[in-house]
């Protein structure tokens, strides 16, 4: 299987779904990652080693391939649409991606919210080209310090109804990978801390009878 995870910003795959991703890679399945705001100027504390950092943590994952666009950072709602979804929809073409894991569209970042808009457009590609298989699953995950904030009640917020169990090890190549990315990582008790990573992975696994896992809310899966 081809999975696809199509994120706004370098470093939410792994926040996202980085242990999932070591588990999928094991596993024998492809995996690439795209990601729709490659240089995040806006994030002060990352951007001078971004791209360094970014390699050094696929490659711990063990991702295979990854595709970059340069959509503005924290802008991407002002953004044509159609472009947004014309850069997915290349790499599923490309990648010939059977799954997608996003973005869940509640998130409190903007550019989540459009990434995860882009996503839903772009699914339908198979409708729309011929020769483009349909996408078997999309999944949405959640990121720490930016899914939970979702704080509109007007908002479906994410409800896991998928639980990845991934083991100690899994949680600690995810934070191994986090390392990679300067600025990323803070002291407890913020979301993005060790503890509370490892925290929110016992809690889900524990939703779910495992010691530890990533939660995903399955959008659609197609038999």
């Amino acid at each position: 299987m081809n999975y696809l995870i199509v994120v706004a910003h370098p470093d939410d795959e792994v926040l996202g779904a980085g242990a999932t991703i070591h588990k999928l890679v094991n596993e024998g399945h492809k995996v690439a990652v795209a990601i729709m705001v490659g240089k995040a100027s806006a994030r002060k504390n990352l951007s001078l080693t971004l791209s360094e950092d970014e390699a050094k943590a696929l490659k711990i994952l063990g991702v295979q391939k990854s595709y970059h666009a340069d959509f503005p950072n924290i802008k991407m709602n002002i953004t044509p649409h159609i472009e947004l979804v014309q850069f997915i929809e290349s790499c599923i073409k490309d990648f010939q991606a059977n799954v997608i894991i996003t973005h869940h569209p509640a998130d409190v970042n903007i550019d989540h919210v459009e990434t995860s808009k882009a996503v839903i457009a772009a699914c339908r590609l198979f409708q729309r080209t011929e020769g483009v298989a349909r996408l078997k699953e999309l999944l949405y995950m959640e990121v720490p310090s930016s899914t939970e904030w979702s704080l509109n009640s007007g908002d479906n917020k994410f409800v896991p109804n998928t639980w990845v169990e991934v083991y100690k090890e899994g949680i600690d190549i995810k934070i191994t990978a986090l390392k990679a990315y300067s600025g990323v990582m803070r002291p407890y008790p913020h979301p993005r801390s060790v503890e509370a990573i490892t925290g929110l992975a016992a809690y889900r696994g524990a939703q779910a009878g495992v010691n530890y896992a990533e939660s995903f809310e399955t959008v659609f899966r197609s038999l």
